[in-house]
């Protein structure tokens, strides 16, 4: 069973899950959650050592709620992206998840009616800067000498 997690600080965690009936199910945080039934698609990138990995979800039933606090949240100068988690769980097993979930960052938000189409993306190891501090003379006084 497919589950997906949608969370901001800003608004209460969006849950959807496959299927046609709500499922409680446990997180890996041991914390028990009601997902709610509606039609989910999931398109998995390949695994090759592209750049970006970015997955594709399809939502039905998603409340105008819902719509409004993920614009909201876009549309706003808030640094904190809005959070993806995709869990795979056993239907003979709710107690965990069968994989380890997968972690993500909203791209690109489409919404259709009661549709939402959700691009979403890994961390892009490959485009990041290395070392991640950047050595300025606020951060290092002693680059003025040099």
């Amino acid at each position: 069973m497919s589950t997906l997690e949608i969370s901001h600080p800003s608004f209460p965690a969006i849950r959807t899950c496959s299927g046609f009936v709500d499922q409680t199910v446990t997180l890996e945080t041991g914390e028990v959650v009601t997902f709610k039934a509606s039609a989910l698609d999931v398109s998995l990138p390949a695994r090759d050592a592209t750049g970006q990995q970015n997955l594709q979800f399809a939502i039905e039933n998603v409340t105008g709620q819902a719509q409004n606090a993920i614009l909201a949240v876009i549309d706003s100068d808030d640094p904190e992206p809005v959070t993806v988690i995709y869990r795979m769980y056993l239907s003979s097993d709710l107690s965990e998840p069968a994989e380890p979930p997968l972690r993500m960052v909203l791209v690109a938000p489409e919404f259709k009616g009661a549709t939402m189409q959700v691009v979403c993306s890994y961390l892009d190891i490959i485009n990041m800067a290395w070392p991640r501090d950047r050595y300025t003379t606020d951060f290092a006084p002693g680059l003025k000498y040099l």
